[in-house]
């Protein structure tokens, strides 16, 4: 009889194990390649023992390993702190939660100066300065407010132009150093200095500019360009993670789809 009942599945099942497993995918890649992926294994293996428990009957070891989950789920938090704030980042800057993204669709709702970003001026910039390995940061603002970091710099109201992107990043310019905040298409601070992430699987061939772009993309949902001074090459930077692209057309693409 039990067996029958097991095997009499419902819609709402079906969608429980795969709501189980989307969650379970999602705090996969948070951890995947760091210290906290060995942590996740052991939690996945306790919980799965617990269960097995549960099911065979075995109540005393039951009862053992559930006071272990119940009393371990205060030491979790403070273990996975940061992976638990990168998560609900992530939860909350997907496209279907992003309002702005759903306000754009219906274009009778568009303020009359919002200000669409000159990409073509961003990518022939970037294209010029990795030629002449010039190191730059560009931190492009979505939903987030960037406030918090923007006052660690200079304050600027400049349209977004090649040359003005050039000459900031320029190595004998006194604004080089630290990032350019892009909101819409104005520059809105220059020499900004960013919260250096402690991410350990970063390799390390990419220094101070490279982690100071995932660790404001770890803690905002905004995005990231970065031009390698030592090797020339283009970063797209975004959710704390380096999402690759093969020339700029592709990269133009994935500008469009997260900021335009």
């Amino acid at each position: 009889m039990d067996f029958i009942s097991f095997l009499d599945f419902k819609v709402t099942d079906i969608i429980d194990i795969l709501l189980v497993a989307i969650l379970l995918y999602y705090i996969y890649k948070l951890v995947r390649g760091t210290v906290a992926i060995n942590i996740f294994i052991g939690i996945v293996i306790v919980w799965g023992f617990w269960k097995l428990t549960q099911l065979l009957g075995m109540k005393m070891i039951s009862s053992v390993v559930g006071g272990f989950m119940s009393v371990g789920l205060i030491a979790l938090i403070i273990v996975f702190q940061q992976e638990i704030r990168k998560f609900l980042l992530m939860i909350g800057s997907t496209n279907f939660a992003n309002k702005r993204n759903f306000v754009k669709r219906f274009k009778f709702l568009r303020p009359q100066d919002d200000s669409h970003l000159n990409l073509e001026a961003v990518l022939l910039a970037c294209e010029k300065m990795a030629k002449s390995k010039t190191g730059a940061i560009l931190v492009f603002k979505r939903s987030n407010s960037l406030d918090f970091v923007k006052t660690t710099g200079d304050n600027m109201n400049v349209e977004i132009n090649q040359p003005i992107i050039e000459s900031i990043f320029y190595k004998n310019s006194p604004l080089h150093d630290g990032a350019a905040v892009i909101e819409n298409n104005h520059i809105t601070a220059t020499r900004v200095i960013l919260p250096v992430s402690n991410e350990r699987s970063i390799p390390l061939r990419f220094g101070l500019r490279h982690r100071a772009a995932v660790g404001i993309t770890e803690r905002t949902d905004a995005i990231a360009l970065v031009v390698s001074e030592e090797t020339g090459s283009v970063s797209y930077i975004k959710n704390g993670e380096f999402v690759l692209f093969k020339d700029y057309s592709e990269l133009s693409q994935l500008i469009k789809d997260d900021l335009i």
